[in-house]
């Protein structure tokens, strides 16, 4: 089975998740559901996918005895840890949320016509949905 997280739509129409800045700068996304999406995906189902993305994120940045061992193991050994071990942040959070999304984009929105890209490809600036196309250039792949 093809990897879907690594298909390639360079002519697709992309619809981007803009960040949501309003209770400061951690990684949380706008739920707000695009008008672009529309007739492709129910709005609740976007809208729990971006809040579980949301809440996965904010569980990541949230500070423990855990990130405050890592820090110090870190900074007395000049940083060099890292190169020896995955962060708690990279662990827990991003290959955690990659595998999420992975599930979802098999389960709900391929078979739509769509694909969540991670938002850690895109520097956790954007979350990005494509709208895929079939090989005879319409849009959609699943025919829903």
């Amino acid at each position: 089975m093809e990897d879907i997280s690594r298909i390639h739509q360079p002519n697709g129409i992309k619809v981007f998740i803009q960040r949501d800045y309003t209770l400061g700068t951690p990684v949380k996304f706008q739920t707000k559901f695009p008008v672009e999406l529309e007739g492709k995906i129910d709005p609740a189902v976007f809208q729990e996918t971006v809040n579980t993305i949301n809440t996965m994120y904010f569980e990541a940045e949230s500070l423990g005895g855990r990130t405050y061992c890592e820090s110090c193991f870190a900074c007395l050994t000049a940083y060099l840890s890292y190169l020896c071990m995955d962060t708690h942040y990279e662990k827990v959070c991003l290959k955690k949320i990659g595998r999420y999304i992975e599930d979802q984009n098999t389960n709900i929105y391929v078979p739509r016509g769509l694909m969540v890209v991670d938002p850690a490809e895109r520097g956790l600036r954007t979350l990005e949905i494509c709208i895929l196309q079939d090989s005879s250039g319409g849009i959609g792949v699943g025919g829903r």
